[in-house]
C-alpha cells in the first residue's frame, strides 16, 4: 500500500489535462496543490499513452477479485494502466493468475478480513474507485447469503462513503427480488437496498447469468451428461433465460467508472437474445456434439438430489438454491439503462459459446466449425 500516497478527495475530482495535449499535466497541478497544501500521487493523474504501461488515473479496490467476474474486471483495469488493490482471503495459489494482469507495481495484494472494518478501510482508503464483487453460489457454516450479499456490501458501502471515495460499483443480479424462490436472489435484492442507503450515488449492475470459459452455467449443463441426461423442471419450457457474456459485464464496469453520468444509476445487463431453457441447453449440446437427452424432474425430487450434493464434504456441484435460480425466468427491465447506454454491443450466446464448450467435445469434433451446430431458437422479447 506504500505505493499510493494519501491524497485529498477534493483533489481527485480535478479535471487534469492528459499528457500529449500540449499542456503538461504535472505543470497544471502545483498552483492548486499549493493552495490546498495537499499532494496528489502520480497514480491518480492520467498520463502516458493508452495501454498497461500508461497511467489511467484509476486507483481501484476490487473486492472479490479472485472470483469468476473479478478476474475479467482486473484484467481490463490492468490493460488500461490502472492501479488495482486486491483484498483477498484465499490461498496464495488462487492469486497466481492475477499477478500478470497489470504492469509492474500496479497490482497490490492485501490480506483482508471482511468482518474487520479496519481491514476494509485499509484496503480502500487510498482508492478513488471501489468495486464490490463479493459473492458465492452456496452458503457455508461461516458465511450465509445474508453475510455475502447484505452485511459485507453494507459495510463496504458505509466505509467507502466515510473514506470519501468517489465511485462505488456494486454487482447484484438481474433477477434479484424479494419474491424470488431463491434465497440467493432475495439476498441480492436486500443487498441492493442496503448499498443504496449507505452510498446513494453507488452504481449498481444487475447482470443475468454470466457465461465464459470458467463459468458455472454453460459448463454446468454440459457436465450433466455424466448423469444420464439433463434433468429440467417442466422440461425447461416454462423458463426463459437471457445469458450475458462475462467480458461484456467487465467492459460495462470499466465504462461506468469513466462515465460521470453513471453515478446513482442501476444498470440491467442481459444478452441480446432470450431462449427457452430447453432450447438453450439443446444448443449447448449441439455445439459440444453430444447427445441431448432431457427429461422432466419434479422440483421436490430435484431438491432431494441437490441436497445430497450439499451434504457432501466437497464443494457442492449442485444446490437446491441453484436449482431454483436456474429455473427462474430472466426479468425484462425496460426502465433501467443497459449496455446501449454505456456504448457496448453485447455478444450473443451463438458468438461466444464455442469458447466454453469446445473442451466438452470428443476429440474428433475439436476442430469442427461452429456453423455446423444448429442455431438456437430464440424467444421473443
Amino acid at each position: 500500500m506504500a505505493v499510493v500516497a494519501r491524497c485529498s478527495r477534493s483533489s481527485r475530482g480535478l479535471l487534469l489535462p492528459r499528457a500529449g495535449s500540449g499542456i503538461s499535466a504535472l505543470s497544471a497541478v502545483p498552483s492548486v496543490l499549493q493552495q490546498q497544501h495537499h499532494q496528489v500521487h502520480h497514480a491518480v493523474i492520467p498520463h502516458g499513452r493508452s495501454g498497461r504501461s500508461s497511467v489511467s488515473g484509476i486507483v481501484a479496490t476490487v473486492f472479490g477479485a479472485t472470483g469468476f467476474l473479478g478476474r475479467y474486471v482486473v484484467n481490463r483495469l490492468g490493460r488500461i494502466g490502472s492501479q488495482v488493490i486486491i483484498p483477498y482471503r484465499c490461498d496464495q495459489y488462487d492469486l497466481m493468475y492475477l499477478r500478470q494482469m497489470g504492469d509492474l507495481g500496479q497490482l497490490l495484494f492485501l490480506e483482508w478480513d471482511c468482518k474487520d472494518k479496519d481491514s476494509t478501510r485499509r484496503a480502500l482508503e487510498h482508492s478513488n474507485v471501489v468495486i464490490n464483487l463479493v459473492g458465492k453460489e452456496w452458503e457455508t457454516k461461516n458465511f450465509s447469503f445474508e453475510d455475502e450479499f447484505v452485511n459485507i456490501p453494507r459495510s463496504i458501502a458505509r466505509i467507502t462513503r466515510e473514506a470519501g471515495v468517489e465511485t462505488l460499483i456494486h454487482i447484484s443480479h438481474l433477477n434479484a427480488s424479494m419474491k424470488s424462490p431463491s434465497k440467493y436472489l432475495r439476498s441480492k435484492a436486500v443487498g441492493e437496498k442496503a448499498v443504496r442507503e449507505e452510498f446513494p450515488d453507488a452504481v449498481i449492475m444487475k447482470p443475468s447469468e454470466m457465461f465464459g470459459r470458467e463459468d458455472r452455467f454453460l459448463n454446468h449443463y454440459a457436465n450433466m451428461r455424466w448423469f444420464g441426461g439433463v434433468p429440467l423442471i417442466s422440461f425447461g419450457k416454462k423458463t426463459v433465460k437471457q445469458p450475458v457474456y462475462v467480458v461484456d459485464v467487465a467492459k460495462a464496469i470499466v465504462k461506468a467508472i469513466k462515465d460521470p453520468d453513471a453515478k446513482g444509476k442501476t444498470y440491467a445487463l442481459a444478452g441480446p437474445n432470450r431462449y427457452l431453457l430447453y432450447d438453450m441447453v439443446e444448443y449447448i449440446y449441439a455445439v459440444a456434439f453430444r447427445t441431448y437427452f432431457p427429461y422432466p424432474l419434479p422440483r421436490p425430487l430435484y431438491h432431494l438430489i441437490a441436497r445430497i450434493f450439499e451434504i457432501s464434504p466437497f464443494e457442492p456441484w449442485l444446490t437446491r438454491d441453484k436449482v431454483d435460480r436456474f429455473h427462474t425466468t430472466d426479468m425484462i427491465l425496460p426502465d433501467l439503462p443497459g449496455f446501449e447506454d454505456l456504448g457496448i454491443q453485447p455478444a450473443s450466446l451463438e458468438q461466444k459459446a464455442i469458447e466454453v464448450l469446445r473442451r466438452h467435445r470428443r476429440y474428433r469434433w475439436l476442430d469442427a466449425e461452429l456453423e455446423e451446430a444448429k442455431p438456437a431458437k430464440t424467444y421473443p422479447m
